[in-house]
Order: structure tokens, then C-alpha cells, then sequence
């Protein structure tokens, strides 16, 4: 497969047609539908159904999407690496991360080290920790950021001054927010919104004393600022870690910490024997020296 049909394949996914794929490539239609068909029969799959409106994609046509966006965003990511002068600190430094108060050490860094090197950017791509350590896997970021505990055998890591601790994110006007700190008991029954990290964590259940299912899970999320909107609107309580959700006297949400203390501490994560860029060593060198 070749890069370039690769491109002609995601412009015709995206259009959902081929002529108006033709004319945002600026080229023919009848070319373009060649190539597809050839890369169909290079794969021994079909990929396209051809409607009389529009396209869709089979489902081995949506795996090649996925694929596809993958292996085009790492080709521009390679090329853009080659490309900087040996001499010069330049680029872009890509970081998967996951929802953690380690992020504010991330930005110090960074911070200073753009005070020195004007040329290096920051490019963020937001998830949980399975999302951002896939992303790391498959070479679409440079690091990424997750809490311990994580599969970390396989990682170089730096562990970041900094320290999460568990609570609950609850309406400022419920009875429980009169509680300064919420106990295991206190969340027998009540809906609960856990984060996808934490529907597999030993560490939860420890602190629970038994398994999840002695809670009443109403939902989980990746991301806390949607999440919130559901307690606004009574769904349940959110358990997340302090510092995520920006607390105000106005806040209609406020948040309480779990007891005994739940903590996770933040971890830097990269590839071992990765060829990093000369802006990525550079940024994990300030890493380590304050660390």
C-alpha cells in the first residue's frame, strides 16, 4: 500500500463520494476510482459500498480507516523529524495525557524550556490511560502521561513530583456535601460515574474493602468536564481525582476527598531504545534534573 492511495482512500471515506473525493484531490474521477479498486483487490477485501448517493465503508473499509489515519499522522510526524536542521532545538513535542494534577509539572517544564528553545511546540492529545498508551504504541506521541498503577515493564518513566488524591464531585446542595471527607459506607447504593481507569483498579477495590460490585455504577467516563455536567444534572456522583474539576464559590459542584486516603501519583512514560527528537531529549533532561 502505498502512502499516496492511502490518502485517496481517506478522502473518499471522508466525502462519502467519490467524484467530490476527485475534486478536493484535483484529479479525475475515473483515476481515482481505479485506484481504489486496486487497492481493494491488493487487500482481497472490499472496502467500499457504492450507493447510489454516497459511499459507506464495509466493515474491513473502517479498519482501514482507523489504520490509515494512523499510519498517514506517523509518515508526517517521521517527515517532520528528518527535516529539522541537526543544529537547531525545533518540533513538536507530542504528549498523550490522561486527567492529573502532574500535567501543571509537564507545563513548568515546558514553560522554561521554550524560554530557551522558542522553536519547540506542545501537541496534547487528551484521554484515559489506555487511550494515551495506545497512542505511545503505536508511535503517535513522543510520552505519554497516566497514573500509576500501569503496565510500566515495557516504558522508560519518570515519576513526577506531584501527587493526585481520589475523591467524589458532588452538587454543592447535596446532603453528603456536608461530609468533609466521604467513607466506603457512605457510597453503598448511591449512583456513581467512575472514570474507565478505575473500573479496573485493584486499588479501588482494596479501598473498598471488596469488588465494585458493591457499588451502584450509573455510568463510567474518560473525561471529566462532560462528566460533571451529568452530577449538575443529578445522575450521580463523580469519583475523580482533586485539582481536575476547578472548584469556585459560584461552582454549583464541589469536591471531597475519600477516606482512608485513595492517592495516584503521575508517571511520564516513552518507549525504550525510542529515537527521540533533540526538543524531546532536551524536555526530558529538565524533567530529570529537577526530578
Amino acid at each position: 500500500m502505498e502512502l499516496r492511495v492511502l490518502k485517496y482512500f481517506l478522502a473518499v471515506a471522508r466525502e462519502e463520494s467519490i467524484s467530490r473525493a476527485a475534486e478536493q484531490l484535483h484529479m479525475s474521477q475515473p483515476p481515482l476510482s481505479r485506484q481504489i479498486r486496486e487497492l481493494e483487490e491488493e487487500l482481497g477485501k472490499q472496502l467500499l459500498v457504492r450507493g447510489s448517493r454516497k459511499v459507506t465503508l464495509t466493515e474491513e473499509g473502517m479498519i482501514l480507516r482507523r489504520r490509515a489515519e494512523e499510519i498517514l499522522s506517523l509518515a508526517e510526524k517521521t517527515r517532520s523529524e528528518v527535516m529539522l536542521s541537526s543544529e537547531d532545538v525545533r518540533g513538536v513535542i507530542s504528549i498523550g495525557c490522561a486527567e492529573t494534577e502532574g500535567m501543571r509539572v509537564i507545563a513548568r517544564k515546558f514553560r522554561a524550556l521554550r524560554e530557551d528553545y522558542p522553536q519547540v511546540r506542545i501537541h496534547l492529545h487528551s484521554g484515559n490511560a489506555e487511550d494515551v498508551l495506545s497512542l505511545l504504541e503505536h508511535g503517535q506521541v513522543d510520552f505519554a502521561l497516566v497514573l500509576e498503577p500501569s503496565e510500566l515493564q515495557k516504558f522508560d518513566f519518570i515519576r513526577l513530583n506531584a501527587s493526585n488524591r481520589w475523591g467524589i464531585l458532588m452538587r454543592r446542595d447535596d446532603p453528603m456535601a456536608a461530609r468533609p471527607v466521604i467513607c466506603p459506607q457512605s457510597l453503598r447504593g448511591v449512583p456513581l460515574l467512575i472514570s474507565a481507569q478505575q473500573a479496573g483498579s485493584d486499588a479501588l477495590s482494596y479501598w473498598l474493602g471488596g469488588d465494585l460490585g458493591q457499588l451502584n455504577i450509573a455510568g463510567e467516563y474518560n473525561l471529566l468536564y462532560n462528566a460533571a455536567m451529568l452530577v449538575e444534572e443529578g445522575v450521580g456522583y463523580a469519583m475523580c481525582l482533586d485539582g481536575i474539576y476547578r472548584e469556585s464559590p459560584d461552582s454549583p459542584l464541589t469536591f471531597r476527598p475519600l477516606t482512608p486516603n485513595l492517592t495516584a501519583a503521575p508517571v511520564l512514560v516513552w518507549k525504550k531504545y525510542q529515537v527521540l527528537t533533540k526538543a524531546a531529549r532536551k524536555f526530558i533532561q529538565r524533567m530529570e534534573d529537577d526530578l
